[in-house]
Order: structure tokens, then sequence, then C-alpha cells
């Protein structure tokens, strides 16, 4: 007789399979990034199939569907109605994400509200920081990031996402936060952002394209590991509370990397660009939407991730939700 191991002796049931499964997505690691706009009503994003620019009350709608969902965080992203070389809107006390902060409180003040704090789609060239000639100047910006991560946690943000990636910005927040009386505020850090073609759908969502050359000056070489421990090192060091990296599934082998290396929450933000290739999949018949999407969070999961951004959350957690009825 043969002598070898039946390993498929756990695989042949449904619920032998479920029990001894080692990686489990659930509601409370996902984060649904959302976009506020001035005005009324929705407005649809062809490169993003099912995510909308939202009005104040239409936030307020979402945020309702999200609640019976069990989602329970998000990312919020602002379209200003003005932009200038000064970035004033990003925080102005009326801003559009200020005003969308109180009024997701306002509907259900148990979501937990992350805030992205960057320069980029309130000021006409499109970049991260100020811009001088054709500079993006470091030191400079980090005053308005600070301001702007203050007002955001002055209108009620719970959780601070800076992505700018400018050096430095993690000191400056944290210490405008404390001096604020904010010292109970986390920050969430886009420590390691890649300049990614991934990004391309967003660029419509916040209408934040640069006018001119690209992010690579500030944003991580895709080719790049070992700069994303440096990144995180500072970042931590200066007061980050936990750690994010962007996109998701081109850099699992960070995920895992950073996760092995830092004992602190680790985010994975799974890009528009990301999402944008498997609904343009889906709607040709070429893959199983729900099968991929779930196959992916799993496998950020795997990698390390505790938190998932993801624009795929309420799908998410519609399919949790009825696969754990079918359990019962």
């Amino acid at each position: 007789m043969i002598d070898f191991d039946r390993h498929r002796r756990l695989r042949n049931h449904q619920g032998i399979r479920a029990m001894v499964r080692e990686t489990r997505v659930n509601t409370d690691q996902l984060m649904l990034p959302l976009f506020v706009k001035h005005g009324e009503g929705r407005d649809a994003l062809d490169a993003m199939p099912g995510v909308e620019h939202l009005s104040i009350d239409a936030l307020r709608r979402e945020i309702h569907e999200l609640s019976e969902l069990g989602v329970r965080s998000v990312l919020l992203f602002g379209l200003p109605k003005t932009k200038d070389d000064l970035s004033s809107e990003a925080y102005a006390e009326e801003g559009i994400v200020q005003q969308g902060i109180r009024a997701i409180k306002e509907e259900n003040k148990d979501i937990v509200v992350a805030t992205d704090v960057c320069l980029c789609a309130y000021n006409p060239a499109g970049h991260c920081g100020i811009v001088r000639g054709e500079e993006i100047v470091n030191d400079e910006s980090l005053s308005l990031l600070a301001k702007t991560a203050r007002s955001h946690a002055q209108a009620g943000a719970d959780l601070i996402a800076p992505s700018d990636m400018m050096d430095g910005r993690i000191a400056a927040i944290r210490e405008a936060l404390d001096q604020a009386s904010y010292q109970n505020t986390p920050i969430l850090s886009y420590s390691v952002k890649y300049a990614s073609a991934f990004y391309g759908p967003f660029r419509e969502a916040a209408h934040s394209a640069p006018s001119f050359g690209d992010r690579r000056s500030y944003q991580m070489d895709p080719a790049n590991v070992r700069e994303a421990f440096r990144e995180a090192e500072s970042d931590l060091a200066e007061g980050a509370d936990m750690l994010m990296v962007k996109p998701a599934m081109p850099y699992l082998d960070v995920v895992r990397a950073l996760k092995e290396q830092y004992d602190v929450p680790l985010a994975a933000y799974h890009v528009s660009g990301e999402y944008a290739m498997i609904k343009a999949a889906a709607q040709r018949g070429w893959v199983d939407e729900e099968a991929i999407v779930m196959e992916t969070m799993t496998s950020l999961t795997r990698a390390g991730a505790d938190i998932l951004i993801t624009y795929f959350s309420k799908d998410v957690a519609r399919i949790l939700q009825r696969d754990h009825g079918n359990r019962r």
C-alpha cells in the first residue's frame, strides 16, 4: 500500500472546509472610500461602475445603507467648489469634507470616519503639496496639511489619513492635533504609497489629475521594497498609529513584509484601477465578479492586512450577510 497523506479529506465537505479555513474576512475590516460633493444628487463615474459623487443628502442615505450592511468605517474624499494655489477649501470650516464629516456623524455617530488629508484635489496644479513653478515644495506644504488634519478633527473625524507623501507630515500633523487637544485622534498613514499606474480611475473620481508632470518625485518607486521600511519607520517615529500599503494586490509582498516587521495595524488600499479591472472583466462575462472579489479580499487578509479599504465594501458585506444567513 502506498503511504501518502490524504489532504483531500479536509476538502471534500463544504462544512469541513469552512471549519478549517485559516483566513476569514469580516465586515469589521471593511472601509469604504466615499466622494462627497457640493450641490445635489449623485453623479455616476464611468470608469468605476457603482461608485458615485455624493451630495450631502445622498451621503446621508449612503451612511444609512452602510449601517444596515454592518460596514462600520468610511474614508472620505472631497470635491471642492473652487480651487486655489493654497488649497483653501481643504481646511475651510465649511469645506465639503468638513460638512460631510458632520453629516455622517449626525446620521450615525458610531461610524468610524477616516479622512484623506492631501492637497491635490484642492489646487489647480493637482499636486499633493504647494507648487512653486514646477516644483512641489515639501516643507511649506506641511503647515497646510496639518491645518487640514486639525480642521477634520474639529469637524468630528475619528481617524486622520494623510496621503500626500510629503516628508515630515506625520510629525507636523501629530503636533497640530495634540496642540488642539486631539491627542486621542489616531493617524492612519499612507506610509507606503507607490507611484502607481493603478490610480487612473481615481483621478476622475477625485478630480485630482496633475496639470503637469507626475507624482514620482514624492510617491514611491514600484520597484522598491526596502524603501517601504524606511517610510514606515519614519512615520511610526513621528507618531503614526497605523500603516497603509497602496495599491494592494500588486504589492502583497510589501503587505506581508510590513506585517512581519511592525506590530501595528496595517491597511491595504484596493485602489480604483484594481476595482475597475474586475468590474470591466465581470461585465464582459470573463470572470465571476463575486468569486474574484472574495478571493481578492481573502488574499489581502492572508497577506497580513487588518483593514481592507475597498470600493467593494458594500458588495463584500452583502455576500457575508447572505452566507451567514445561509449557515443558520
